[in-house]
């Protein structure tokens, strides 16, 4: 059997970072993007035959095109790990039309254009991976502040359990992952005073797995992921 070949977004720091080196040490051939070319450099280096660097920002349409194209003259795609996210933390009343169009754009349409452009490219059996946020889980714990950030990821866990059921017929798998705190740059902006109980490396090594195979047990599901609330 050959050796999966994995898409991840968001690869160039963080979860995403840490979930690219976990799945090259299981022996995955890794797609990694991000907007952070020197430091999807630095990814690549850690596992030059397994991680192919690959530079795009997802804000722009005519690059995700462009980006999907190249990833898949590496092989059909096993794996789609959509970690990237944009983030603002401002007061609701504060938040302007063009703060929630920019979380719109990066949250949910960019999610949007990489799964229509990459879905040609995928095999059958082969797994959608959402990564969503405790955020916009229903029912979980609100923070003022963080409202344009937890609708856009809420909605993503929607458009995850729709692409359940509209790629069934092509054995193509969807599941959402919503994550509670980890200890990354983006936990620190929004809770400066606080400590994640979960390190990037620890979530990273829970994705890379589920990612391989969670489409064995789950399908169409919202999964929280998290040891407090949120």
């Amino acid at each position: 059997m050959s050796e999966p070949h994995i898409l991840i977004t968001g690869a160039s720091k963080g979860i995403g970072y840490q979930t690219a080196l976990e799945l090259s040490k299981r022996g995955c051939m890794v797609s990694a993007v991000a907007r952070s070319a020197d430091r999807l450099e630095e990814l690549e280096s850690n596992s030059p035959d397994q991680i192919k660097a690959y530079p795009a920002d997802l804000s722009k349409p005519e690059q995700i095109a462009d980006l999907c194209v190249k990833v898949s003259s590496r092989g059909p795609v096993d794996v789609v790990i959509h970690n990237a996210a944009g983030f603002i933390s401002k007061r609701f009343e504060e938040l302007t039309d063009d703060d929630w169009y920019e979380l719109i754009e990066i949250n949910l349409m960019a999610s949007v254009r990489l799964y229509r452009n990459i879905l040609p490219h995928m095999k059958p059996e082969s797994h959608l991976v959402t990564v969503g946020s405790m955020g916009g889980y229903m029912g979980s714990a609100k923070f003022g502040g963080l409202s344009a950030y937890s609708t856009t990821k809420g909605a993503l866990t929607t458009l995850s359990e729709c692409l359940a059921v509209e790629l069934k017929d092509r054995g193509i798998s969807s599941n959402c992952l919503c994550l509670g705190a980890v200890q990354t740059e983006m936990f620190e902006m929004a809770f400066p005073e606080q400590q994640a109980p979960v390190s990037s490396a620890d979530m990273g090594n829970f994705i890379a797995d589920f990612a391989i195979n969670g489409q064995k047990l789950f399908n169409g599901k919202v999964l929280p992921v998290a040891l407090r609330d949120p």
